[in-house]
């Protein structure tokens, strides 16, 4: 564990950063070390890292980035080209070369002109060329079309973009980064992007279906920086969320969460948040949650279970 220090918390790099995930508990971190503290702990060991699949986050992110500011969604799109677009084609590459006079075998690969135009790119601080946009990016882009063209959106999406905050809260430091605050009118506005919005899901606390708002723990998230905001402004903040949805076309929602809801999720937090720092700072050992990636990956038998047991 790294030792405390004042961290510039406004650099993305920083924000994101092992340091920082050390020093600070985040909505995000709370949620895996519930799923899973062993998992957790691996990860912020940085001696184990998921598998999965990270298309599903940079189509997100690149819906984000679009409504934080043109420079950060060019600047996303720049360092994630290859996963957003498809190769140049030989053309491309040559005609990319053709117009910076740069000289090159006529007999060279694809490769080997990929490998000549990145150079020159990199010193010359150009654009490489690339193919067609993928399927994904297509359905993130009508995403934002979506969005862009909602009248409602346009009138709540008024304020200061990618705004951190911190405090401490249930004797823990926490760190969050919130899409839009308008501190004057006390309200702020998470974007979400989910697959569709009527699929149910199994919560064990509440014994009852719930929708994927309760289900991914963004109800914990707007309890939770409504808190922070009203420790640092001193007043009252409502959360809300924008969520679009990855279908053609697209749907869109506008969620506010009962407050009922708010405090029954933060409640759990305020008497599971104590063992998770325990469990983070090394005075507790980790347990496994015997069905994650990590688990799967490192579980060893210590007995026998009945079949009742398999699908508790």
């Amino acid at each position: 564990m790294t030792s405390s220090k004042i961290l510039d918390l406004t650099n993305d790099e920083v924000y994101y950063g092992n340091e920082a995930n050390w020093q600070y508990m985040s909505v995000s971190q709370y949620k895996k070390f519930i799923e899973c503290e062993a998992r957790a702990i691996a990860e912020l060991n940085e001696e184990w890292e998921p598998t999965s699949n990270p298309l599903a986050l940079l189509v997100g992110n690149y819906v984000h980035s679009y409504f934080e500011s043109k420079e950060a969604h060019l600047d996303f799109i720049h360092d994630n080209q290859e996963s957003i677009y498809k190769k140049a084609t030989k053309k491309q590459f040559t005609d990319y070369l053709d117009h910076f006079e740069v000289e090159y075998k006529k007999s060279s690969t694809v490769g080997d002109l990929e490998t000549q135009v990145k150079e020159h790119a990199a010193h010359w601080n150009t654009e490489v060329p690339h193919g067609d946009i993928y399927s994904d990016f297509v359905i993130a882009e009508q995403m934002i079309k979506r969005i862009e063209k909602d009248e409602f959106f346009q009138f709540l999406w008024q304020g200061e973009k990618e705004t951190v905050v911190t405090g401490e809260l249930y004797g823990v430091e926490w760190k969050g980064k919130i899409d839009l605050l308008n501190v004057e009118k006390g309200y702020f506005v998470d974007l979400k992007t989910s697959r569709g919005f009527d699929n149910r899901y199994w919560d064990k606390d509440r014994n009852r279906y719930v929708s994927f708002v309760e289900a991914f723990g963004y109800v914990i998230q707007m309890g939770i920086y409504e808190k922070l905001l009203e420790m640092k402004y001193g007043k009252p903040f409502t959360g809300y969320i924008i969520a679009v949805s990855k279908e053609t076309p697209s749907n869109i929602e506008a969620i506010q969460i009962e407050p009922a809801e708010k405090e029954f999720d933060l409640g759990l937090v305020q008497q599971r948040v104590g063992r998770v720092e325990q469990v983070k700072t090394g005075q507790e050992i980790p347990k496994m949650c015997g069905k994650c990636e990590y688990c799967r990956e490192h579980k060893q038998l210590a007995g026998f279970k009945y079949p009742g047991q398999l699908i508790e």
